[in-house]
């Protein structure tokens, strides 16, 4: 079975401001071809032993499988959350035309 060539990743953060950063400098940055921020979003989470409830925005971005790696450690490195939410979901379909922009926009 061929592994899915393309990801969607989704990370959240606690201001729509810093979401359009994180999604404006992997775009830049040639890690994602495209992201898309929504929120706020209320989260609820388990931290440091105690449930939390916060407003937060989800940035998710499309990106190869390739280009993961450099992905996360972009946003590792310019993520203020001591642990961000980094998550990548397997794109098992999709339009070809979209699909090779996609491979194309994140091409190094």
């Amino acid at each position: 079975m061929e592994l899915p060539s393309c990801l969607a990743v989704l990370t959240t953060t606690d201001a729509a401001e810093k979401a359009e950063a994180l999604a404006r400098g992997a775009v830049a940055a040639r890690v994602a071809a495209c992201a898309q921020v929504s929120g706020p979003v209320t989260s609820v989470y388990r931290w440091q032993g105690a449930v939390e409830t916060a407003s937060e925005w989800r940035v998710q971005f499309k990106t190869t499988a390739a280009r993961y790696p450099a992905l996360e450690e972009y946003l590792l490195g310019a993520h203020d959350y001591d642990t961000p939410e980094i998550i990548a979901t397997p794109v098992v379909a999709g339009s070809p035309d979209y699909l090779r922009w996609l491979e194309e926009e994140t091409a190094p």
